[in-house]
């Protein structure tokens, strides 16, 4: 099981103050450090996308449900993992839910057990999602230093396209690509052609 890292939280959104308290007690005597909300509008207002955790909500909530806080939450595109405590667990929508990211659920009366395994494999999937992000967030940062004509220059190379046929394409001399070439690597502190290949696909994934 993986060990609770410092600045994960584990965000508890529920109506119900004895649930909210049970939950409480039971994660941190495992070490984890846990925010608690008694509602959904409350757990938002509070909520930043860059923290790393894992939000364990109920379905049937006053207010704003569970699910209509995971479809905000995707709206906001949140890396944030979600389990659904339910004592109404129906097929249907635990199908619909799933579909929709990273979700689990734990019905009334949980399984503190249960609570531990699942907890710690939804923060694996945090920590991911987080640095997938990050990176992202980097690669865009790195890409923005690029000037126009190098950014042209960039795609030539990720589709595969030869210095000559690069220097065709944008109507310059081959000398002038292997200069845009050469800039584009010490801009983006790159030693070789994969790890420039990365960070440009990198952008297109996030563009797809």
């Amino acid at each position: 099981m993986t060990t609770p890292q410092a600045p994960s939280t584990i965000f508890i959104v529920d109506d119900d103050e004895a649930v909210r308290d049970s939950l409480r007690w039971l994660l941190e005597a495992n070490g984890y450090r846990v925010r608690s909300f008694s509602g959904a509008e409350e757990f938002l207002n509070a909520y930043e996308p860059d923290q790393v955790g894992v939000l364990i909500a109920d379905v049937r909530m006053p207010g704003m449900s569970g699910l209509e806080l995971q479809e905000e939450l995707i709206a906001r595109q949140a890396p944030l993992p979600i389990v659904f405590i339910t004592g109404h667990g129906d097929v249907p929508m635990a199908v619909s839910t799933m579909k929709k990211g990273a979700v689990d659920f734990l019905e009334k009366p949980f399984n503190e057990t249960d609570l531990r395994t699942i907890v710690a494999r939804m923060l694996d999937q945090a920590t991911q999602r987080v640095s997938q992000a990050q990176a992202h967030k980097n690669h865009q940062a790195v890409l923005s230093r690029l000037t126009a004509r190098e950014q042209q220059v960039l795609e030539r190379i990720v589709a595969g396209r030869l210095n000559k046929q690069i220097a065709g394409d944008l109507n310059i001399s081959i000398k002038t690509v292997e200069a845009h070439r050469a800039n584009i690597m010490e801009k983006l502190e790159v030693t070789t052609v994969a790890d420039l290949m990365k960070i440009a696909l990198t952008k297109a994934e996030g563009t797809a």
